[in-house]
């Protein structure tokens, strides 16, 4: 009888629960209708994902070229790199020229890996990590928005542009087709959109959500290379400089955080992969 006399005093000592004021949250922005966690129809995405890239890529070369502005914007940027002692390019772009095998190699690499590495990305994403493919995707999207306003308000050439300043057109030079926006090939781009870079925003997103979702530690360790190897290829090719690769990794931030207003939901939230735990979790007292 004590015993239970103890018990029924302390459960009177529990303060009753009140219910809690609703709060105005001004988070996520999208209705719950606009913003779905389900996997979606893959023909959908199939034709979204390819006109997407069909847009992205009209838009980008749509946009006024404005060379003087380029030249200028790329030249100031270079005087910049300078000033924070960060001009490595030129250094960069003619050791590697001057091994043929590699920069050809390194060529054929900036003009294909980037589209079918995020596309393998993607197809992973939808496959095997169905409730993160939504917010995923849509950060990516966003991003490629984000960087068609930088193509528009800050026109740049890439530095192959500068021979005055030592680099070298590496497609030119080697008879390569290594760019859209050199050689035969380039009446049809928009030659001076090297701000930002969207090959690092592609990589850095590619390698980030490969790093975070998948299990197997030579998976990770290949998307954390991913990016390095990108960011060596597009500075060693003459096509982007260092502080073009920063607009690159900036612009995925922003699209990182509109995709998080939007929805209010964390692209990779805070579960890691299962491998990453302890193989002996902690015991819960009785």
């Amino acid at each position: 009888m004590g015993d239970v006399e103890v018990h029924h005093q302390t459960i009177d000592r529990v303060p009753a629960a009140t219910p809690e004021p609703r709060q105005y949250r001004l988070l996520p922005l999208l209705p719950p209708r606009l913003r779905p966690t389900s996997r979606p129809h893959l023909a959908y995405e199939l034709v979204l994902i390819g006109l997407s890239y069909w847009i992205y890529s009209l838009i980008r070369n749509a946009v006024p070229e404005h060379r003087s502005a380029a030249m200028e914007h790329g030249s100031w940027l270079f005087g910049l790199e300078r000033s924070l002692f960060i001009d490595v390019e030129p250094v960069i772009n003619q050791t590697v020229d001057r091994i043929t095998w590699l920069i050809v190699g390194m060529n054929y690499y900036y003009a294909t890996l980037h589209f079918i590495v995020t596309v393998g990305v993607l197809v992973w994403l939808y496959r095997c990590h169905p409730l993160r493919y939504r917010p995923a995707r849509t950060a990516l999207y966003l991003t490629n928005a984000i960087a068609l306003i930088g193509y528009y308000t800050i026109p740049l050439a890439p530095p192959r542009f500068y021979p005055e300043y030592g680099f070298v057109d590496t497609v030119v030079k080697h008879h390569t087709w290594g760019s859209w926006a050199s050689g035969d090939v380039a009446a049809a781009s928009n030659q001076y959109a090297a701000m930002p870079s969207m090959h690092i925003g592609w990589a850095l997103w590619c390698g980030l959500t490969v790093f975070m979702l998948a299990e197997a530690r030579w998976v990770r360790t290949l998307a954390v290379l991913y990016p390095l190897a990108t960011l060596t290829v597009i500075v060693a090719t003459g096509n982007h400089f260092v502080l073009d690769a920063a607009g690159g990794a900036l612009v995925l931030a922003l699209g990182f955080a509109v995709q998080y207003v939007l929805s209010g939901r964390s692209v990779y939230g805070l579960q890691m992969p299962t491998s990453w735990t302890s193989p002996h979790p902690a015991r819960t007292p009785a």
